[in-house]
C-alpha cells in the first residue's frame, strides 16, 4: 500500500488532526462546500 501513496508514508494522526482543526477554526471561515483530501495522495 505505501508504494501507491505519493508520499511513500503513512500519514500521522496529528497530521488528519490539523486538517480538522483547521476546519472548525475561524481561518476557514470562508470555505463552504470543499472536500478536503488528507489521503497522501492514495488515489483509488
Amino acid at each position: 500500500m505505501l508504494g501507491s501513496l505519493s508520499l511513500r508514508r503513512m500519514g500521522h494522526p496529528d497530521e488528519i488532526a490539523a486538517a480538522i482543526v483547521f476546519l472548525a477554526s475561524p481561518a476557514a471561515s470562508y470555505v463552504t462546500g470543499a472536500v478536503l483530501d488528507a489521503h497522501g495522495g492514495y488515489n483509488a
